[in-house]
């Protein structure tokens, strides 16, 4: 398959869709049928659903190179899909030449990229993994999890799944964007900027690694960028929140202020509440967050946003590692996706779901948890929270599948893109069914009929809804009574929903 037949059938594509009468036909992505675009758009947006066709609007070339090429790749597949096969898919290895910046072993900190020739898009992925906040637990991280300390054993090349995906199926709105994966190796929640001493055999470099990932990425194409996207799940989703701001000011500081810098912060906002069960902070599981912060944040030298920390006491700073605190100090606009029923933030709380059903204390502490956590997002403008028990959602390959409210998650990240768009070009209001703000109101976990599958700890069987809530001790009587429904009607609903 010659590149030359490739050109000609792009070609005779461009001169068929060009600006004549047929103009403003589209390709859809699944099924034969052509519609008008307008129509279609208005039909879909109306339903609240996302638009599935790609227009080729030749009048929109010059304001928007992402979308013209959008439109290119999507009509290349349909005439051409044995040459989609054949597309870059991996993001490649690069260690980073300022050698002194480094892993907690010393060894060279780094970062995987897949440019995108034509895209003013870029998208920066912090990699999540805990932590460790003293020798001893930094040791035995070192001993069991060597990857997220060093990076000896990195592969050269990455695949990028979810949101890092080249796939228009699988990364809807983002596939065309300047991928950058940067893998976490400091351990210290992208905070640290410690280098080894005598006392301490390891570095906590992860603030400084991002500084530097930045840097060279500027002499790669980024300094022609529109929109840089810094996103992370877990520990990089906290990262985010610590970084975000801080990007955008070296970005400035370096000569680049026309590079919209956001956010995108998935599973990293954490609540500072009280544990289920204390335990003694002796491993990063069983400490309770607060306890490990503190520590952690004079373990790592840890720096925090001066906004931020200006809001706190000298030695307060370990605040602004939790979202809801930090989140109302940040300049850059940040979209926030959190499951109410973190799995991560149970772990630390010590509510352990395996074994038997869980006792009523546990039932009611998980709802509660949910229901605060609900809480401190209601004035966060642009957020995505369904009621399920899970962690981590964006780079996963089923992150289109979850939806809050009829919405799926890269349709609410397409509307907050087009809501920031219209707001600095002319404060438009953002279009009707398009919505940014979508937190799930049902109460108990896995009461969204979208959330991923579970699967019992031991066996490994999938388990459907009704089957999980009896495994937490549901008592469908008393839920029935609370929600003024009956018994039978209540157990239709979760069938349904399962």
């Amino acid at each position: 398959m010659g590149r030359g037949t490739v050109q000609m059938l792009l070609l005779l594509g461009l001169l068929h869709w060009g600006p004549g009468g047929e103009g403003r036909k589209s390709w859809r992505r699944r099924g034969p049928q052509q519609q008008p675009a307008a129509a279609a758009r208005e039909r879909s947006e109306a339903a609240g659903q996302p638009v599935e066709s790609f227009p080729l609007d030749f009048t929109a070339v010059e304001g928007n190179m992402d979308s013209f090429m959008a439109q290119i790749k999507s009509l290349a597949q349909s005439l051409y899909p044995c040459s989609a096969q054949n597309l870059h898919q991996e993001l490649r290895l690069h260690l980073l030449l300022n050698s002194s910046v480094t892993c907690n072993d010393g060894s060279p900190a780094g970062y995987y990229l897949k440019e995108s020739k034509g895209s003013r898009r870029w998208l920066l992925f912090l990699e999540g993994g805990w932590y460790c906040f003293s020798r001893e637990n930094c040791n035995s991280r070192y001993e069991t999890m060597r990857r997220l300390m060093s990076s000896k054993d990195w592969p050269i090349t990455r695949t990028g799944t979810g949101i890092l995906s080249s796939q228009p199926e699988e990364n809807p709105h983002w596939w065309n964007a300047n991928m950058v994966f940067i893998p976490y190796c400091s351990s210290d929640v992208w905070s640290g900027a410690s280098a080894k001493t005598e006392k301490n055999e390891f570095v906590f470099m992860g603030a400084l690694i991002i500084q530097e990932v930045v840097k060279e990425l500027l002499g790669k194409g980024l300094g022609n960028a529109k929109v840089l996207l810094l996103a992370g799940s877990s520990a990089g989703g906290t990262g985010v929140l610590l970084n975000v701001d801080r990007v955008a000011e070296q970005l400035e500081e370096l000569g680049y202020p026309g590079i919209q810098v956001r956010g995108l912060a998935d599973s990293g906002w954490f609540l500072d509440n009280k544990q289920y069960r204390r335990t003694d902070c002796i491993d990063t599981i069983t400490c309770a967050p607060t306890e490990a912060i503190r520590r952690g944040i004079r373990y790592w030298n840890g720096l925090v946003p001066e906004r931020c920390k200006m809001q706190f006491r000298e030695g307060e700073e370990w605040n602004c590692f939790f979202g809801y605190k930090i989140y109302p100090t940040l300049r850059c606009p940040v979209f926030v996706v959190q499951w109410l029923f973190d799995e991560a933030q149970l772990t630390v709380d010590n509510v352990h779901l395996t074994g038997q059903p869980v006792q009523e204390g546990q039932w009611v502490y998980i709802q509660n948890l949910g229901r605060e956590l609900r809480n401190t997002l209601k004035d966060v403008t642009a957020s995505f929270a369904p009621a399920c028990l899970s962690h981590e959602i964006i780079t996963r390959n089923h992150w289109t599948d979850i939806q809050v409210k009829g919405t799926s998650l890269p349709r609410a990240l397409h509307c907050w893109d087009r809501s920031l768009h219209d707001s600095n070009k002319n404060g438009k209001v953002p279009l009707k069914g398009c919505p940014v703000h979508l937190i799930d109101s049902c109460p108990w976990p896995h009461c969204n009929p979208s959330c991923p599958t579970i699967r019992d700890q031991y066996t490994g069987q999938e388990m459907n809804v009704i089957q999980f809530l009896m495994h937490m001790g549901f008592d469908v009587q008393k839920m029935a009574q609370q929600q003024g429904l009956e018994p039978s009607k209540l157990l239709g609903m979760l069938s349904s929903a399962s």
